[in-house]
């Protein structure tokens, strides 16, 4: 079948995106946690950024240098960001040195202000969908942090008593605002820097972030205890913040210690409503131990697992699949993607897990998991509908804006990418439909694809893939 019939029949397969986005009202609670801050975003050329290195006689041999996926350095924060730039990537990496983050403040700016980290952003996603009570776990709450939730009666968290208050009208005045730089960049873009030119593959961004109470899974007292009281309920947890943990944190504490923590508070909040469906979305954890003890700590717990190309490689670095993940660097595409979630489940045994990858949205699920394949499909073409209307307007903060990009085709890039993992897929399940319904199965597993919507320009990439695991994981119903 040729892609322009391809084209058609997927169509047909999205108009069920206005139902599923209705039966998202039928949801009476969901808690986001843990993680919520303040992103400053702003866009860069290459032009600026050489102005930034020469302005401050920044050395350009570190800028180009290898090292260690944090930022201690002024140099380390320009090495981060060129790293994405040129490799049309996104990646998260943590300031250590309050200096630094000054001179980012100083020197970099910042054009606007918007919700950041992903419990914040799925906390606004959801409640903009209709869910009826969305309680979002904030470390820090001041009015700068408040502001940035929508102004809608059913976005909730606690206030400075422990009582439960519309998100935007809360104001713990005692709390220091948390604040990260989102730093986007455009394709076709060029950098050039001791004789060598680097031009951007992919429009996407770089995150600095400098944050102490996300640092250390900082999780209020007040929020987590009123979370577990009777009259909560929630049918949704979304777990989210860890990424930012380190093996041995600046209090001396371990990082591991921590995910334990949570754990136990988790437990108390299903106690009321066992039957919760508990969603990590796993984000980009650079410590190695960190991730190690996700995945054989917290991970037994959860339902569901979400991540992207590089945190699904990440994920394989640490649980003994090394040459699968040198593979799948070198060659990211959605068949050794696949190959890697298989990995993925004969480590874990997780019942669900999705990945969002450049044209393709995937999900390997078991026979047993509480979503069936076709409310799957169903979720993940919302997914893909609200993400192309974030990417296209900039702003998720009306419903009306969620179905914007309703009637717009899924891309060749997508189907490409589902045509190539249709031949792999006869080799585990047989010959499948996979192409033409995004469905095959066998005894073991159902396997769900979806070809996304891509945007040529987007307006703003920041908070995608926790956007579309959340709205996939909500709204299959």
């Amino acid at each position: 079948m040729s892609f322009t019939k391809l084209k058609a029949q997927w169509l047909e397969h999205y108009k069920t995106a206005p139902d599923q986005l209705n039966k998202m009202g039928e949801i009476n609670g969901l808690i986001s946690a843990f993680n919520a801050n303040v992103d400053a975003v702003i866009k860069v050329n290459g032009k600026g950024i050489e102005k930034i290195i020469a302005d401050n006689s920044l050395n350009t041999k570190l800028i180009l240098g290898e090292g260690e996926n944090s930022i201690t350095s002024n140099e380390d924060a320009i090495r981060g960001f060129l790293n994405c730039f040129k490799n049309g990537i996104a990646e998260e990496w943590l300031i250590e040195d309050v200096d630094v983050f000054e001179w980012l403040n100083k020197n970099v700016g910042y054009d606007k202000m918007q919700m950041g980290g992903q419990g914040g952003i799925v906390a606004n996603v959801m409640a903009v969908c209709g869910v009826n009570s969305v309680f979002v776990h904030c470390a820090s709450a001041p009015k700068d942090q408040a502001k940035l939730f929508l102004d809608l009666p059913n976005l909730l968290t606690t206030d400075q008593n422990g009582d439960i208050k519309q998100a935007s009208k809360v104001d713990r005045s005692s709390d220091l605002a948390l604040i990260h730089w989102i730093i986007e960049f455009d394709k076709g873009d060029s950098i050039q820097l001791n004789g060598e030119t680097f031009v951007c593959p992919k429009a996407n961004r770089f995150i600095a972030t400098y944050d102490p109470l996300n640092f250390k899974l900082h999780i209020d007292k007040n929020f987590a205890n009123r979370m577990a009281q009777n009259d909560v309920n929630p049918e949704y947890i979304i777990l989210s913040g860890y990424q930012m943990l380190h093996e041995k944190l600046q209090d001396g504490s371990k990082g591991a210690d921590r995910i334990d923590e949570s754990k136990k508070i988790i437990e108390k909040w299903r106690e009321s409503c066992p039957n919760s469906f508990l969603h990590l979305e796993v984000a980009s954890t650079q410590d190695k131990l960190i991730r190690k003890h996700l995945m054989d700590s917290l991970v037994e717990k959860v339902d569901s697992l979400g991540f992207n190309e590089r945190e699904l490689i990440d994920i394989l670095e640490v649980i003994g699949e090394e040459k699968l993940a040198i593979k799948c660097e070198e060659n990211t595409n959605s068949s050794n993607l696949f190959e890697g979630m298989l990995k993925i489940y004969e480590y874990t045994k997780c019942s669900r897990m999705q990945l969002h990858m450049f044209g393709l949205y995937l999900t390997l699920q078991t026979k047993n998991c509480k979503v069936s394949p076709i409310q799957n499909r169903n979720g993940m073409q919302l997914a893909a509908t609200v993400a192309a209307a974030k990417a296209g307007t900039g702003s998720l903060d009306q419903k009306e804006v969620l179905l914007w990009a309703k009637d717009h085709q899924v891309s060749e890039v997508g189907l490409q990418e589902l045509s190539d993992l249709q031949k792999t897929a006869t080799t585990y399940f047989g010959e499948n439909q996979l192409l033409e319904t995004g469905l095959c199965s066998n005894d073991q597993f159902d396997l769900i694809a979806v070809p996304t919507i891509l945007i040529e320009k987007p307006v703003t990439l920041v908070g995608m893939g926790d956007t579309i695991s959340s709205v996939s994981l909500v709204g299959a119903r």
